[in-house]
């Protein structure tokens, strides 16, 4: 995966830049907001579990059809960054089937994602709600959509925008660019798996180690399969059981959280 750059060749120096801005117009910048949002929920009186992080709200409450252009709108435009890694690719003379993200062997992709969701999935809320009893987490809100038909759809929708820009950003591109630039295995596995927990920090502690656990088992994966394809099909059926679930769960069963 460490693939020299384009043939006429690109300092480290440029390496290094590019990589930084791409971070810092997605999920870089993610971080650093969520790490302020962490500090404000700390220094708020009352406990984590009693404040909420809620991750798909509307827009425009009462007005459902300026709502949906405003959901459209932001799932579109976080997926710029996304081009942005394949036009870089592609002028690297790589491009999206390098890492693995393309449509060549769909049946690995789909088994192989669905078998991680199934693993991730239930330790993960275990570990969520664990962690928010302990005090360790805010209260986590994963839709508070008005009740309008483009309600799941668009769940669904966020889900798959959220892997993604996650998975082709914080594992294969990242990962690609440190490679090389020199970093070993091991520097690369923390630097990815840190950053994912810290744009994660907005839900609390318990946010943050969770994802950052799930950021070293990806990696692991990535590197082992060569392919982000299945990763991103793992996050985006994490993301629509909590979503979708969430909205046909939430006070209907005692066990799930609510504000």
């Amino acid at each position: 995966m460490a693939d020299s750059y384009p043939q006429e060749g690109a300092s480290r120096r440029i390496l290094r830049s590019e990589t930084v801005l791409v971070l810092a117009l997605s999920l870089g910048a993610s971080a650093v907001s969520a790490l302020i949002s962490f500090v404000g929920s700390l220094t708020k009186p009352g406990g984590l579990k009693d404040q909420a992080a809620t991750l798909n709200g509307s827009y425009a409450p009462g007005r459902p059809w300026l709502d949906l252009a405003w959901q459209m709108f932001g799932i579109a435009t976080a997926l710029v960054p996304v081009a942005l890694v394949a036009h870089l690719l592609i002028r690297e003379g790589a491009g999206l089937r390098t890492i693995g993200f393309d449509r060549t062997r769909p049946g690995f992709d789909l088994g192989r994602g669905t078998l991680v969701a199934a693993g991730i999935g239930s330790a993960g809320l275990a570990f969520y709600l664990v962690a928010r009893a302990s005090g360790f987490n805010l209260t986590v809100v994963p839709e508070s959509l008005p009740d309008v038909w483009w309600k799941f759809p668009v769940l669904i929708l966020s889900a798959a925008q959220n892997s993604v820009v996650e998975e082709v950003i914080v594992v294969a591109y990242l990962l690609r660019r440190l490679d090389q630039l020199g970093w070993t295995p091991m520097a690369s596995l923390a630097a990815s798996s840190v950053l994912r927990g810290s744009y994660h920090l907005y839900q609390g502690i318990g946010g943050f180690v969770g994802n950052l656990v799930m950021g070293v088992v990806f990696v692991l994966l990535y590197r082992r399969w060569g392919r982000v394809g299945p990763l991103v099909v793992a996050h985006t059926l994490l993301d629509i059981g909590a979503f979708v679930g969430y909205a046909l769960l939430a006070g209907r069963v005692d066990w799930l959280p609510t504000p």
